[in-house]
């Protein structure tokens, strides 16, 4: 209406509102709900320069407390809503009053700006600005009070000035911009556009008197002609700030200052008004009169790492290359010179392992600055970063590392004051030697690195490098050689190896058998006791009884708890026995029984051994064993009487040799110890002796009166085996009186066979050819009977079979000789006829001496199988 004219227009973060401010100094209002414009009635009277809105309250309907700068410096707090009054009031507008002023040194300013902002602990932060001035406000909103306003913020500055930037040159007016990297987020830098430059700086909300950090001026480009052509607007993104003039963009990087871009626009697009960014998308848009731009940013950050790394800001320029390779290397080479040249050498090597510089000149780079330490750490970072398939490289820098730190242990060792520093570095050594990626290589080139250890005579890291490796062979023969055997048993002890216990056991069982001993114990039967014996030989052969006892206690050991069998086992422990322990010799030789299967020592071995040592009770045993009773009564003589004894009792089956061994024992009672009380006792312990058969032994002076009871003994002895065989002949006559009346009952013993009676082998009539009846009642005919005994008939009764059958083929055939007289031919029948019914007769003993079904033939045949197994497969198939 009238001569009005927009002059500026503010839009929140929503989209919501929007507020249109003319050059009248009028005010109005428009929702996005509603289609009507309002104006804002208690607005009226001031031009507004600015709006600062409010994220934390503001709805769609309602702005929430917002603050409002006006051209003559003062700031109002304000609320619109198109809900109070209803759609149609024509006061959206809830109150405008004013709340500060803000100040030049001329006096009241245009408040160019105006931004809230929330930090932690409920505090808020209000930035203002003016042409030259930027105003901070800061305070605590009680909590429950938000929709009261900024009052009591302001309130505070009553008094005295706010904390504020003033800088002296003058554009007529500024601008600030915000960066906000998320969405709904809190921006987190600020560039001010203002007369000297752009005031450059982050927003720390956790600072408790300014919100502003980090601040810098970056002044306008020197080509700029500040007085025809000025910056009209500012946008900030996360590097750079783009300025607008009336005629072009310029893109400046916030890092170093530099224009790094540059956008021209045609004279036919006309003058450029303003440029603004959406705080929302982050999309940039510059308009003329006619004509809108957008700008869409790409790939912003592609060239920040170098701008970082040039300003020795290395670990945000590694985070802006990291998917680059190239560029990462680039960085890490300049941080790693970087260090170097500040003497931080450590971190140096680390920065320079990661690069692919000349592996020799950063070596030799080191080795010049005399930084031993510095570079162990870039051979080791170096060693780290190396491929499974570099093994030559692996190799020389394992090689190179360990002579390095035996280097540095053997200097550290001798210094008392760096102690400290010589066990970190022997641990770090350590955990190298031991690290699992470094294995294969250390183990490949072992015999290098203990060479490296022993020129150094390091025996303290052999020992740890050969435990590592698994080669406990030198572990234990370094322990040995320094006459640590106890060390050398340990090792021994938990690798458990049998193979280094047969090859150190000669060595240790000569200074520790006690404990060597128990670790063979321990052992159990991983160990083969046979490969021990040479060790325990020559140890015994000392003759210290100690030393014999040890071996004693490892051969029980494995007789009686491992239960060994092997003989050679049994016949050392029976040697031991023999040579230290006689009871306990006889007393394991009991205890392995008389059983010469189940006796697991040398029986020969055994006898002479007991032989040698005199040991004569062992030597019966043995010979008992061995079933040699005659040796065994002969030794058991010179020793003891009723150990003889014992020993003719034990031919049970042999009463001829039981009674000769007794008879050994009555001759030594009676020759030896003449004495004849004895010798009638040992008659009466074996019943096999007769007074007779020792009274040959006694002397001729030997009177009657000793034998009167063994006589009379003897003779009713005899007396009853006369009454026996009396009842014994009388027996054996009514038996043989039984015999003979069954035979003749068996001659008049008859069956009958009917005529429908079949064979019960082929199920034929039985009359039609030669048969046999069984009392079983059984009948075969001759020839099927036949068939069935002769395949299971012993070898010998089927070669009979065979020659009887050919006779009886023989005499049946006629003779041929018809000119002999016929007396000569009756004479030469008869004598046929008689050996044809011989040659029958021995027939049927074979074949019929029992019926086939029921005889013991049946029997024996139980466990023969109804099919044969070669006819087998084809009886199965023919049941398919």
């Amino acid at each position: 209406k009238d001569e009005a004219k927009v002059y500026k227009m503010f839009l929140d973060h929503t989209g919501s509102h929007l507020v249109i401010a003319l050059n009248t100094s009028e005010c109005l209002y428009l929702n996005r709900s509603v289609q009507k414009v309002r104006t804002l009635s208690r607005w009226k009277g001031h031009l507004i320069e600015s709006v600062g809105w409010n994220k934390l309250l503001g709805s769609e309907t309602n702005t929430g407390p917002i603050l409002v700068g006006t051209a003559q410096g003062q700031i109002y707090e304000a609320e619109i809503s198109v809900s109070e009054g209803g759609l149609f009031s024509t006061n959206p507008d809830q109150y405008f009053r004013h709340i500060y002023t803000l100040e030049e040194e001329m006096g009241p300013a245009p408040v160019c700006c105006l931004e809230i902002e929330r930090g932690i602990d409920g505090k808020c932060f209000i930035i203002a600005t003016t042409c030259k001035r930027l105003f901070q406000f800061i305070g605590k909103v009680p909590e429950g009070t938000e929709q009261q306003g900024f009052g009591s913020i302001f309130g505070l500055h009553s008094d005295h000035l706010p904390s504020f930037r003033e800088f002296p040159a003058f554009l007529g007016y500024s601008e600030i911009a915000f960066y906000t990297p998320k969405l709904r987020s809190s921006p987190r830098s600020f560039a001010w556009m203002m007369g000297n430059g752009v005031l450059y700086g982050q927003l720390d909300y956790g600072r408790p008197d300014s919100i502003l950090s980090d601040e810098r001026v970056w002044e306008y480009p020197p080509d700029m002609d500040l007085e025809a052509n000025k910056p009209i607007s500012i946008v900030l993104t996360q590097f750079h700030f783009l300025l607008l003039f009336s005629d072009r963009v310029k893109a400046v990087c916030t890092l170093n200052g530099q224009v790094v871009f540059q956008d021209m626009f045609l004279e036919k697009f006309g003058t450029l008004k303003r440029m603004i960014k959406d705080p929302t998308v982050g999309q940039i848009w510059i308009h003329t009169q006619k004509f809108v731009f957008r700008y869409h940013v790409q790939r912003e950050s592609r060239d920040v790492w170098k701008m970082y790394m040039n300003i020795n800001k290395f670990d945000l320029a590694k985070e802006y290359c990291k998917d680059r390779p190239e560029c990462l290397d680039i960085v890490l080479a300049k941080e790693a010179e970087y260090c170097f040249e500040n003497r931080r050498y450590l971190d140096s090597a680390k920065c320079y392992a990661l690069t692919q510089n000349y592996f020799e000149e950063i070596a030799l780079k080191f080795i010049d600055a005399k930084q031993e330490e510095a570079l162990m750490e870039f051979l080791l970072k170096k060693l780290a970063s190396l491929k499974p398939s570099e093994k030559t490289q692996t190799t020389l820098l394992t090689t190179w590392l360990t002579e390095l730190y035996l280097n540095r242990l053997g200097v550290l060792e001798g210094d008392i004051s760096k102690r400290t520093l010589y066990l970190e570095t022997r641990d770090k050594f350590r955990s190298f030697l031991s690290s699992p990626k470094n294995k294969e290589c250390l183990f490949n080139n072992r015999a290098s690195i203990h060479e490296l250890l022993a020129s150094h005579g390091d025996t303290e890291h052999m020992v740890y490098f050969a435990v590592i490796m698994q080669h406990y062979e030198q572990v234990v023969a370094h322990h040995c050689q320094h006459d640590d055997y106890e060390e050398a048993l340990n090792v021994l002890s938990k690798i458990r190896d049998e193979k280094l216990f047969y090859k150190f056991s000669p060595v240790l069982i000569q200074h520790i058998p006690k404990k060597l001993v128990d670790a063979w114990i321990s052992m159990g039967t991983k160990l083969d006791a046979r490969n021990l014996i040479p060790a325990l030989v020559n140890y015994s052969q000392s003759s210290s009884t100690q030393q014999i006892n040890e071996a004693i206690r490892y051969m029980e050991f494995c007789v009686y708890e491992l239960e060994e069998t092997e003989q050679a086992i049994h016949n050392y422990l029976l040697s031991l026995y023999a040579l230290c322990r006689p009871a306990s010799l006889l007393s394991y030789l009991e205890q392995a029984g008389t059983n010469p299967n189940r006796i697991h020592y040398d029986l020969k071995y055994a006898l002479r051994l007991c032989a040698e040592h005199g040991h004569h009770r062992a030597c019966v045993h043995v010979y008992k064993v061995m079933e040699l009773y005659e040796e065994a009564v002969d030794l058991a003589l010179q020793v003891d009487v009723d150990l003889a004894k014992s020993c003719a009792d034990l031919p049970e089956e042999d009463e001829e040799l039981q009674k000769k061994l007794w008879l050994k024992i009555a001759r030594h009672v009676v020759q030896e110890e003449k004495d004849v009380k004895k010798a009638m006792a040992c008659l009466s312990s074996c019943n096999l002796l007769k007074i007779e058969d020792i009274l040959p032994f006694f002397p001729d002076f030997v009177t009657i009166d000793h034998f009167k009871e063994a006589i009379c003994s003897s003779l009713e002895a005899y007396n009853k085996h006369i009454e026996e065989l009396k009842r014994e002949m009388e027996e054996a006559t009514q038996s043989a009186k039984r015999i003979r009346e069954d035979i003749q009952e068996m001659r008049n013993k008859y069956g009958s066979v009917e005529p429908q009676e079949k064979c019960a082998a082929c199920d034929f009539p039985l009359l039609n050819r030669p048969f046999y009846l069984f009392l079983c009642g059984h009948m075969f005919h001759y020839d099927c009977l036949f068939q069935a005994v002769s395949p299971n008939l012993p070898a010998y009764k089927q070669a009979k079979l065979e020659d009887l059958q050919k006779k009886l083929t023989a005499t049946s055939q006629p003779s041929k000789a018809h000119h002999r007289p016929k007396d000569t031919d009756a004479t030469s029948q008869g004598k046929g006829q008689q050996s044809r019914e011989q040659i029958k007769t021995d027939l049927d003993d074979i074949v019929a001496s029992e019926c086939v079904y029921c005889g013991e033939l049946m029997i024996r045949t139980i466990d023969k199988p109804f099919i044969e197994p070669q006819r087998y497969e084809e009886e199965r198939q023919s049941w398919l």
